[in-house]
């Protein structure tokens, strides 16, 4: 990950750009739109990559894990329905990307990262940025009973099925937005599942991503 953090003009202006190509591609949600616009991406990255970082592709972050394309970002966040105040999960720091986003609207963030190598160095990129974020390394399969209930869940990572654990762990009327491996085993369906006040379940499909896979135990990569 880029040890400078250094937002300059031409960061904000690529920024900018980056968030005017997100409206292009149908991110419609000015609030998430703000918060992209306000996260120095460049910071999360590998410092070789700086001057891509405000294109919309995904890059490797080491640990076999990626930072997601700014689109896939802004189009998981968008699902959520982001209020502030609300206390959101969300499985996979990986970068710290995602989880800065949803700060910079006002959620309350506690974000699980299995890969130990990778917590650590992204704990000490998120302590050096004004966006309050708290990180733990675990296995995000079993989310945090510790802080629970959340009103949102977000899942980084392609999950074979929905897990019950984070299903409990959510409050009646929350979201949980989820990758979810499809049948054909290529990729991944987005889904958005709402908790309905009975304890069931509500799923919509949006359409097919590819995301790194979501594995249970913790490793060192």
């Amino acid at each position: 990950m880029n040890t400078s953090l250094e937002d300059n003009y031409r960061h904000k202006g690529l920024r900018k750009q980056l968030v005017e190509q997100l409206r292009t591609k149908g991110i419609t949600d000015d609030a998430v739109l703000s918060a992209i616009n306000e996260v120095p991406r460049h910071v999360f990255l590998d410092s070789s990559f700086v001057e891509l970082a405000y294109q919309d592709q995904a890059f490797p972050i080491g640990s076999g894990q990626t930072i997601s394309q700014p689109h896939t970002v802004a189009f998981q966040t968008q699902l959520l329905q982001i209020e502030k105040g609300m206390k959101v999960l969300e499985i996979g720091t990986g970068s710290g990307y995602q989880a800065c986003v949803l700060a910079a609207m006002g959620a309350k963030v506690f974000s699980i990262e299995r890969q130990r190598n990778l917590y650590f160095k992204t704990k000490e990129i998120l302590e050096q940025l004004p966006f309050r974020v708290k990180t733990f390394l675990g296995d995000g399969y079993e989310g945090l009973t510790t802080y629970q209930p959340f009103d949102r869940i977000i899942i980084t990572a392609g999950a074979p099925s929905i897990p019950d654990m984070l299903v409990q762990q959510m409050k009646p009327g929350g979201i949980m937005v989820i990758p979810m491996d499809n049948t054909e085993g290529d990729g991944q369906t987005m889904l958005r599942v709402t908790k309905m006040e009975d304890g069931s379940l509500k799923k919509e499909e949006f359409g097919d991503f590819k995301f790194v896979p979501m594995l249970k135990e913790i490793g060192n990569d």
